[in-house]
C-alpha cells in the first residue's frame, strides 16, 4: 500500500504541472485591431487617441470613432426628399444615402443614439438650401458636418431629440470633427 502513495503523488504533481502549463500556453492573447489610415489629411492626435475608423470608399469620406465604439455596426438606408406639387401636395422628388453608425451597445429595449450620416451631392445641398425641395417635418434643415468636390455630409435635422443614451457622447464625438473626406 505505502509503495503506491508516491506513485500517486507524482502523478498528481505532475498532472497540475501538465493543466496549469496547457491553460497558460492556450490562454487568449487580447487582439490589437489597427486600421490603416489612408487618407491623406493629418489628423490632431489630442483629438482622435482610437483606431476605430468607419472608412466609405463609395462617397470618399472616413469617420473616427472612440474606442467605446469597438464593435459598431452600419446600417446603409435611403434618405428621402419631397417637392410641393402644384396640387400644394408633397411629392417625392429627391433620394441619396443615409450611413448610421450604430453603437455596439445599442439594444432594440434600450437603444443608445445613433450617428446618422446623409450623403448629397453638390447639386442636391444647392437645391435644398434653394427651397427646391426638403427633408423631413422639421423647420430647419439638416446641418453639413464635411464635403468632398461630389457629396456634401450632414447630420438629419433633430436626430437627436429623443435623448436616447449616449447622446451626449455623440455630440461631444461630433465637435471634434471626426468626419475626414478624402
Amino acid at each position: 500500500m505505502k509503495s503506491y502513495i508516491p506513485k500517486i503523488l507524482i502523478l498528481i504533481v505532475f498532472g497540475g504541472l501538465a493543466y496549469f502549463l496547457f491553460g497558460f500556453l492556450n490562454q487568449e492573447k487580447p487582439v490589437e485591431v489597427v486600421q490603416e489610415v489612408s487618407n491623406e489629411e493629418v489628423i490632431d492626435e489630442e483629438k482622435f487617441v482610437s483606431e476605430t475608423e468607419y472608412k466609405n470608399p463609395n462617397y470618399g469620406f472616413s469617420f473616427y470613432l472612440p474606442d467605446t465604439w469597438v464593435g459598431y455596426s452600419v446600417i446603409e438606408d435611403e434618405w428621402e426628399g419631397y417637392s410641393i406639387a402644384s396640387s400644394g401636395s408633397q411629392v417625392p422628388s429627391e433620394t441619396g444615402a443615409l450611413i448610421t453608425l450604430r453603437h455596439p451597445d445599442w439594444e432594440y429595449k434600450s437603444p443608445r443614439q445613433d450617428i446618422p450620416i446623409m450623403v448629397l451631392t453638390l447639386t442636391q445641398w444647392k437645391n435644398l438650401n434653394e427651397d427646391k425641395f426638403h427633408i423631413g417635418a422639421a423647420p430647419i434643415g439638416p446641418t453639413e458636418i464635411g464635403r468632398n468636390n461630389r457629396y456634401v455630409f450632414a447630420l438629419p435635422a433633430r436626430y437627436n431629440y429623443a435623448f436616447f443614451t449616449g447622446f451626449e457622447e455623440v455630440q461631444e464625438l461630433l465637435e471634434k470633427n471626426p468626419l475626414h473626406t478624402f
